[in-house]
Parts: structure tokens; C-alpha cells; sequence
């Protein structure tokens, strides 16, 4: 039997401390007892980048914010469907996650990071957001369990009214704000409504070939403009 081997630690700014596991071929990364992400599990991370491209099909020269590198997944997926003339912008508030990309996870991050289309910026996804105005195409959110803020009590306010209207000012008319979660959240949802957003919430299973637990995307489409 193999274990499970600990590779490295890190510090989330004003949260928990990220452990980042090797078993076998496969990556996990630790929060306490909590597995937040694991490289034989992309299958909902993958499906926030195709379905939100599928949802602004329509737009030219689409420019995607996307929070939360991880393992990649949801990245690299955007920039197999977003076009040669397509920009991505990611937000990694943890500089060792990109570390572990460029160096455990090498594989994994299969040169993404340095595709030209790519901007990674090392920085909380609320300030971009906050300083944008009608400049993004989607905005993708992947920085925590859901809106429970588990990793760190600051991204709470992302997913705060005052968040989401932040949001909305920061999508083009017709952009959308995707959050991935790995559980429904009714109330949640209904903030989403009440900030003026139109709202499809998605169930996706873990894996990519269909199976593992169900996760919730909301897919909230900006129709303020």
C-alpha cells in the first residue's frame, strides 16, 4: 500500500495553513481534515470554464477573470475553448500554490502559466474585481468550499451582497459570475437574485468521467447594462 506523502505547506494570508500531499501519481491539497481539491478529481472544476464559455458564446475577444488557480484545472479548460485572440487573467492570493504548480505539479500545470494569453496576478480576486468596470467577459470563482468562506474568513465578502454588486460592476452586460461550490447554499442563491443577477444553478458531478460527488455551480448572468 502506498502513503500518502507530504510534500509541502503553506499559509494562507489571514486564513489556514494549505497542505499539499503526494499519493502515487496523485496531488492532494489539505485544509485540516478537509480535502479541498485532488488531481484525480477535475471534473466540476473543468466544467466552470466550459459551461461559462457556453454562456457568453456570443461575445468577441472574451476576457475571463478566474479565482483561484489550484490545480489548474478550470484554466487550462478555458484555454482549450477560448480562442487564439481570447484572454485569461488569474487571481492566486497563495504564491505557494503557484510554486507547487511550477514545481511538484509540473505535469498538471502542463505550461498554462506561460501561455501568452494567460495573466497570472498574485493578489486577492476581490481587489481586481473591486477595480474593475465592465472589463470582464465571465468572472470565475474558485477560491474556497463554496460561499462559507472555509479557507479564509476575508473571501466571505465575495460572496456578500456588496460582493456581488462589486461583481456585476466588473462584468461586461451579458458577462457572467460562475462560483463553483462543493454543496448548494439556498440562501446563497437568493443573494445572487437580489443582487439583480439572472440565475442558473448547476449541479456537476466531481470526476470527469460522471461520477463522485454532485457540486453546485451558480452561473449568474450579468442583465444590468
Amino acid at each position: 500500500m502506498i502513503a500518502r506523502e507530504l510534500i509541502d505547506t503553506a499559509q494562507v494570508p489571514g486564513g489556514e495553513e494549505l497542505r499539499l500531499f503526494r499519493h502515487g501519481r496523485d496531488f492532494m491539497i489539505v485544509l485540516d481534515r478537509n480535502e479541498l481539491m485532488s488531481s484525480r478529481m477535475s471534473g466540476s472544476e473543468e466544467a466552470l470554464a466550459t459551461m461559462s464559455l457556453e454562456r457568453i458564446a456570443g461575445h468577441k475577444r472574451k476576457h475571463l477573470l478566474i479565482g483561484g488557480y489550484g490545480m489548474g484545472f478550470t484554466l487550462r479548460k478555458a484555454l482549450e475553448t477560448i480562442g487564439r485572440d481570447g484572454r485569461v487573467t488569474v487571481a492566486e492570493l497563495v504564491p505557494k500554490i503557484v510554486e507547487w504548480a511550477r514545481g511538484p505539479m509540473k505535469e498538471l500545470e502542463a505550461g498554462c502559466l506561460d501561455d501568452p494569453r494567460v495573466d497570472l496576478v498574485e493578489a486577492d480576486v476581490a481587489l481586481i474585481i473591486a477595480g474593475a468596470r465592465a472589463e470582464f467577459d465571465a468572472i470565475l470563482l474558485d477560491v474556497d468550499n463554496g460561499p462559507d468562506g472555509l479557507v479564509r474568513d476575508e473571501n466571505g465578502q465575495l460572496y456578500s451582497r456588496a460582493g456581488l454588486l462589486a461583481a456585476r460592476e466588473a462584468l461586461k452586460p451579458g458577462g457572467v459570475l460562475a462560483i463553483w461550490s462543493a454543496g448548494p447554499d439556498p440562501a446563497f442563491a437568493t443573494r445572487l437574485r437580489k443582487a439583480r443577477f439572472d440565475v442558473d444553478e448547476v449541479r456537476v458531478r466531481a470526476r470527469s468521467n460522471g461520477k463522485g460527488a454532485k457540486h453546485v455551480i451558480w452561473f449568474a448572468r450579468n442583465t444590468v447594462g
